[in-house]
């Protein structure tokens, strides 16, 4: 049953991923948070940003994490199947008859209609991760992040990757600092009771 419904999930998110991986990602959340609920909220983001450092498509790789971590083995390669084969099918099946048809109105118009679509998609599942890294950080720093972010892709054309990178050294290097504190004072203790 379960390999069934990682099938059905991926299946769902592929088939309806119009327009490439990011707008399969609020797909993916959907059905592997709100649906079979697999992860929470927290553990999504963090596995997107994540996926988001390394290379290759977003989808597969989230297929892949999230059937492994849900089925093994075999749930990986049945996440994979059914995020990467009915995208190709259809690919093949839609790319050859929207061709035949592309300078038709209803054509353009219906490829037009999906952007704006995919837009609120991407911005309802920013606007939620906004909301859960201001529960962390707080309102101020979320923000000043939240620009500096996005001054250094937008002007500094610097790659999102580069920029997840470096924020998660940034927040390791105080826990790992914290942890070193944390194990020498318990070493201290042990010490003392000895």
């Amino acid at each position: 049953m379960r390999q069934l419904d990682i099938f059905i999930a991926f299946f769902r998110s592929g088939m309806l991923g119009y327009g490439g991986g990011p707008s399969a990602i609020p797909l993916v959340k959907k059905e592997v948070v709100d649906t079979y609920k697999w992860m929470d909220d927290d553990e999504f983001g963090d596995l997107l940003a994540i996926a988001n450092t390394l290379p290759g498509p977003i989808a597969t790789k989230l297929a892949g994490y999230i059937g492994y971590r849900v089925g093994g083995i075999l749930g990986l390669g049945t996440a994979l199947f059914a995020a990467v084969i009915p995208t190709v099918f259809l690919m093949v099946l839609l790319l050859t008859t929207l061709t035949q048809f592309k300078d038709q109105p209803w054509v353009m118009g219906m490829t037009k209609a999906v952007v704006p679509v995919v837009g609120v998609m991407l911005a309802v599942m920013t606007w939620d991760f906004f909301k859960k890294s201001t529960s962390g950080l707080g309102w101020t720093p979320a923000i000043i992040l939240l620009i500096i972010s996005l001054g250094l892709m937008e002007f500094a054309h610097i790659h999102p990757a580069v920029i997840i990178i470096v924020l998660m050294a940034a927040a390791w290097i105080p826990l790992k600092r914290k942890g070193k504190k944390g194990e020498s004072a318990e070493h201290k203790q042990k010490r003392e009771s000895v």
